[in-house]
């Protein structure tokens, strides 16, 4: 397929749209030294970024409670919301290129390991809450590498799986994709190594936004 013939672009948020790694970070380890648990190093937090926040705290620490999770994910809560009072920036590139995805009819989507609260907040941050075709959250589906909330697009917007192409820097949106039988583009700068992304073979692998955008005007 060339890349021109791509209809529907799915983006992850933390790490692909917005530059907000370093906060989930803080907040997971500022939960992490309330809740009494030891604190795991940024290189393990990074490696739970995209998953849901349930999942991502269960895989760091499979032994919490119930009762500890609730508390956990109300710290996590208390410190990302008040470092996000000054919302993440969008990265270099991403508002220019969303503006020409748009203008040139393209459907764009945006599947997150936020919850829709989470992410309706940074949405109004940026003015976009009208912006994509279809967003979807980790509360209301099934959390990454499920293929679901891939599906649930696909079918909102009648477009099929090769078709779409997913940009993530995780590897829960690189696999998500592979499980949906969608291509994908792996991004440098986010929470993941681009070499630990590179065995889901990415049709794409870029170090700035932008690269995406010159990749897609290709006719051939």
């Amino acid at each position: 397929m060339r890349p021109s013939d791509y209809k529907l672009l799915i983006f992850d948020w933390d790490g692909t749209l917005a530059d907000s790694i370093h906060r989930i970070v803080e907040a997971m380890h500022s939960a992490s030294g309330r809740s009494g648990f030891e604190l795991r190093d940024d290189f393990a937090v990074k490696g739970i970024i995209g998953l849901g926040l349930p999942e991502a705290i269960r895989t760091l620490y499979p032994e919490i409670s119930d009762a500890e999770m609730t508390l956990f994910r109300e710290y996590y809560a208390d410190h990302y919301i008040a470092a996000e009072a000054v919302p993440s920036p969008l990265f270099e590139g991403v508002v220019e290129s969303m503006a020409s995805f748009r203008e040139q009819g393209y459907h764009l989507a945006v599947a997150t390991g936020k919850n829709r609260r989470g992410l309706d907040r940074v949405l109004k941050a940026n003015g976009w809450e009208d912006y994509f075709d279809i967003t979807r959250a980790a509360d209301e589906t099934a959390s990454k590498p499920h293929p679901l909330m891939l599906e649930q697009i696909l079918a909102h917007c009648g477009v099929h799986a090769e078709q779409a192409l997913m940009v993530g820097d995780s590897s829960f949106d690189l696999l998500m994709a592979r499980n949906a039988g969608m291509d994908s583009v792996a991004v440098s700068y986010g929470a993941q190594s681009i070499e630990s992304l590179q065995q889901f073979e990415p049709r794409l692998s870029i170090d700035r936004f932008s690269e995406l955008h010159a990749w897609l005007a290709q006719q051939a």
